[in-house]
């Protein structure tokens, strides 16, 4: 089981991560400026999301989509980082506290760009040919691996307690 200190730590690591990223990015590369990392798969690209992850909820009305996108990362936060203080039921095992660990740390990095510029700084483009796959930073990168982690906690097979074994064998 992780401490109460370690997935504040982790989520810490991810925002300053997160941070450091897209100020390199910011100050270093001009809009939709592209940089190839891995050419014919991977490449920087500055970009603005005014929408969710992978540019979900881009189009459409920008002060509403600002409010109900601010209100439901703040939403998340608040459950996050609830179930990462109570250390106790469902939220105890150490994929689910790292997974949410990681979730926290990635929504605060992207919560931070949106209250603060209005829009999301994404930067990572994974692309072949003419396809491409929306750009993404380092903070949504982190809610979606902490969802691979809850995922898998959720899919893995539960042993029983020993107390509970024993009572079965005795049946």
């Amino acid at each position: 089981m992780l401490s109460r200190a370690l997935p504040l730590a982790i989520s810490g690591v991810i925002v300053l991560a997160d941070r450091i990223t897209k100020v390199a990015v910011e100050r270093s590369m001009t809009a939709f400026e592209s940089i190839p990392v891995l050419p014919g798969w991977i490449r920087l690209i500055h970009t603005n999301n005014p929408g969710a992850a992978f540019g979900v909820l881009a189009e459409g009305n920008p002060v509403l989509r600002s409010i109900v996108l601010i209100g439901i990362s703040a939403l998340v936060l608040m459950f996050v980082a609830s179930a990462l203080w109570n250390r106790n039921g469902s939220f105890s095992g150490t994929w689910t506290r790292l997974g949410l660990s990681l979730i926290l740390g990635g929504a605060i990095g992207n919560l931070y760009d949106r209250v603060v510029h209005g829009t999301v700084t994404d930067f990572i483009e994974v692309y072949r040919g003419t396809w491409s796959f929306p750009a993404f930073n380092v903070a949504d990168s982190a809610i979606t691996v902490g969802a691979i982690f809850l995922l898998i906690d959720l899919l893995r097979p539960r042993r029983k307690p020993l107390h509970e074994s024993a009572e079965l064998a005795h049946k």
